[in-house]
């Protein structure tokens, strides 16, 4: 657990700190910052878990700074610890989603007692952004595949990671929206714009929001198969077949992905997952397929057969022929009656 401390008072700072360092378990990490404006740089930079922050500070005080946490880091506790004990302040803090109001001198046993609170509570209502990026690069990457199983497999665990976070009903439609404006986007930006309903917008439960939602990226898939008909080629069969073709070139697997219009992550895995090898062993064994085939021709030169299956050096494509095939080239040929 990450923690960040903003006071503006080196004494109060330094010892707020020696109370984290005391606590078990231990801080992953323990920050400080002087005032709310070099606090926020701290979060921007690496989101802490928690904020425990003074009230009056120079540059930015502790509310604005617990507004901006509770607008744009929602998933941040934050705790004020302040010598004032004005109402207002206390009643002010907690719009913000402050989650304890602590007066100053605090103790040990105070500071203690509040971690123990927080860490035990359960984080709630929140899908951390990193998160909902890696979900919505998936959809787009099977819907646009046309991976109709593995589809329907990522729905069922968006669905239950969906449910899990607890975002209220509201929330969580906020969240399928921006999902779905990005996805239309996405595949406008492939020449592709889906027309589907957003009725998860009238959805009276969460559970319903979700399911409605997930029935939408269905019909985005299907709608897109109409727009194709027949003339859809399979991704893998069209990686294949450029691969193939080019054995004596040097072509990366991002240029491969690249070409059938998906993410080389993505395409790594469904290509394996497709040919049961990966795109590097595919490559191999293919040029040591046409190598055989051109072995099997008589007039022409061993030399020449490596440089037409991709290997400018000789003694790196005998290795990994004879790794492949068992032989030598030579061997290989002399094994067809070719001298």
């Amino acid at each position: 657990m990450h923690v960040l401390i903003v006071d503006d008072e080196p004494v109060i700072r330094r010892g707020i700190v020696k109370m984290a360092e005391m606590y078990q378990p231990a801080f992953s990490r323990i920050q400080t910052a002087e005032n709310g404006v070099e606090a926020l740089e701290r979060i921007r930079a690496c989101e802490p878990d928690l904020v425990l922050v003074d009230v009056r500070m120079p540059k930015m005080d502790g509310l604005e700074l617990c507004r901006i946490i509770h607008e744009d880091f929602p998933q941040i506790k934050t705790v004020v610890i302040s010598g004032y004990s004005d109402f207002e302040y206390a009643q002010k803090s907690m719009n913000y989603g402050v989650r304890h109001y602590m007066l100053k001198p605090v103790t040990t046993a105070d500071v203690h007692d509040m971690l123990n609170q927080l860490i035990k509570e359960p984080s709630r209502g929140y899908m951390p952004p990193s998160r909902y990026i890696e979900w919505i690069d998936q959809m787009e990457q099977q819907i646009w595949a046309l991976q109709m199983e593995e589809l329907s497999s990522l729905i069922d665990r968006w669905r239950d990671y969906c449910l899990s976070v607890q975002l209220s009903l509201a929330g969580l439609k906020e969240l399928l929206d921006d999902c779905h404006t990005l996805l239309v986007k996405r595949f406008q930006a492939r020449n592709y714009s889906p027309s589907i309903a957003q009725a998860y917008l009238q959805a009276d439960s969460v559970k319903e929001a979700v399911d409605t939602f997930n029935k939408g990226l269905i019909q985005m898939a299907k709608g897109l198969q109409a727009v194709r008909s027949g003339s859809f080629k399979d991704p893998m069969e069209e990686a294949k077949s450029y691969i193939d073709s080019r054995l004596s070139e040097d072509i990366t697997l991002d240029q491969v992905a690249a070409m059938v219009g998906l993410t080389p992550t993505y395409f790594s895995s469904l290509f394996k997952k497709v040919t049961h090898e990966t795109f590097v062993q595919y490559r191999i064994n293919k040029r040591m397929m046409k190598a055989k085939e051109m072995l099997a021709i008589p007039y022409v030169r061993i030399v020449d057969v490596a440089t037409d299956v991709g290997y400018d050096d000789y003694p790196h494509f005998t290795k990994t022929f004879k790794k492949i095939v068992g032989v030598s080239p030579s061997e290989y040929r002399t094994g067809l009656g070719i001298k």
